[in-house]
């Protein structure tokens, strides 16, 4: 088994940036200065059925968007932590919440603002569109670009290795 497979299997808990990773990037202005994000119903799918699963996930943003919030906290999303200015101090408070060390959290980060929690997680993911520095230092980089299917890509490479991808095909998920 490669070490990247390894920690993998050893990860307790998932924790995603927002813009660049559940999304392109790309922020739509409306007039009234509100600012629109299209995210991948695929990750949505992906976080949910995670959720149900008991696997223990939180989005740390630098964005102030209460509609972020609105759409993880209906995917079954507990901790999502908007307005994040030092992701670090963020992480720990999620970490002391679940009893979690560094080593516990697989993270996924596109850009400058992830870096110093992505050299320091058990496993660091990338989009395959990320900055380069980013990539660079990540263990795993999607195949798939932020805003595109990334976050269904290691979530679901996640829960098959916790035989938990399939299962009840009866649950209700809500897109």
């Amino acid at each position: 088994m490669n070490s990247y497979l390894e920690k993998l299997g050893s990860i307790k808990a998932l924790v995603f940036d927002v813009d660049g990773v559940f999304t392109d990037g790309t922020v739509t202005l409306l007039p009234d200065g509100d600012q629109v994000r299209i995210m991948n119903i695929k990750d949505g799918y992906a976080i949910q059925h995670a959720v149900k699963k008991g696997i223990q996930i939180a989005i740390i943003s630098g964005g102030k968007s209460e509609a972020v919030r609105k759409r993880f906290s209906g995917l079954g999303v507990h901790h999502v932590y908007l307005g994040a200015s030092y992701k670090m101090d963020v992480l720990k408070e999620f970490m002391i919440t679940y009893d979690l060390v560094l080593e516990d959290i697989l993270y996924m980060g596109d850009d400058i603002p992830d870096m110093e929690i992505m050299q320091q997680v058990g496993l660091a993911i990338a989009p395959n569109d990320a900055a380069p520095e980013i990539k660079k230092i990540a263990h795993y980089v999607s195949p798939i670009q932020g805003g595109k299917g990334c976050v269904r890509d290691i979530v679901e490479q996640y829960l098959k290795l916790q035989n938990k991808w399939m299962g009840n095909q009866k649950d209700d998920f809500t897109w």
